[in-house]
C-alpha cells in the first residue's frame, strides 16, 4: 500500500505539471473572496488501510483569487478515520478511530473553464492522542458558481504514515464582488 500512496502522489504531481501549461480560462476572479462548506468521504491507504475502511468528515474553505486563474485557499474542519473490527480481539472490538483536525493552506490553478488542480499543505491535529501530522494534499476538481467537487489525496507524514483518497462535495458562495 505504501507504493500505491507514492504512485498516486506522483501521478497527481505529474498531472499538475502537465496540465498547468495548457490554455487557461477566466474562472477565478481577481481579489474575490469565496467561502465553501463541504462534506468529505475517503478511503484510507498505506498503514491505516488495515485498520480502517472509511473516513468521513466536513471542511470549510476560504478562497482568495490572486488572478483570473489562480486562488489561495485556507481549509480546516474535522475528519474521522473510523476504526473497523479488529479480527484479533476475541470480544469483537474495533480499532481506534483517528479523529483529525486538518489546517491546510494551498493554491488552486484553474487549467480550463471550471477545472482546477490544487495543492495544499499543513498540519493535522490528532485529537485523541495529541499527535500532529504534516499533510501534503494534491487535488483535481470542478468548481461552478455554487458547487466545488474535488478528488484529493491527503498524505499524513510522521512516525506512523498513511494517506486517504477522498472526495469533497462543497457548497460555495462569494463573500465579495
Amino acid at each position: 500500500m505504501k507504493n500505491l500512496s507514492k504512485l498516486i502522489a506522483v501521478a497527481f504531481t505529474a498531472s499538475a505539471l502537465f496540465l498547468s501549461t495548457n490554455v487557461k480560462a477566466q474562472t477565478s476572479g481577481n481579489h474575490d473572496w469565496r467561502f465553501g462548506i463541504g462534506a468529505e468521504v475517503a478511503v484510507p491507504t498505506g498503514q491505516e488501510h488495515d485498520q480502517s475502511n472509511i473516513a468521513v468528515g466536513g471542511t470549510a474553505r476560504l478562497q482568495y483569487g490572486l488572478s483570473p486563474t489562480v486562488a489561495l485557499t485556507l481549509t480546516s474542519g474535522f475528519i474521522d478515520i473510523l476504526g473497523k473490527e479488529n479480527p484479533n480481539d476475541p470480544n469483537g472490538g474495533k480499532y481506534l478511530s483517528i479523529p483529525i483536525v486538518p489546517v491546510k493552506v494551498g493554491i488552486k490553478d484553474f487549467v480550463s473553464q471550471n477545472v482546477y488542480l490544487g495543492l495544499e499543505g499543513g498540519a493535522g491535529f490528532v485529537t485523541n492522542n495529541g499527535n500532529v501530522k504534516v499533510i501534503g494534499a494534491p487535488a483535481i476538481g470542478y468548481a461552478s458558481k455554487s458547487w466545488d467537487v474535488a478528488l484529493h489525496y491527503d498524505q499524513y507524514f510522521g512516525t506512523y504514515q498513511f494517506g486517504t483518497l477522498g472526495l469533497r462535495l462543497a457548497y460555495a458562495f462569494p463573500l465579495s464582488k
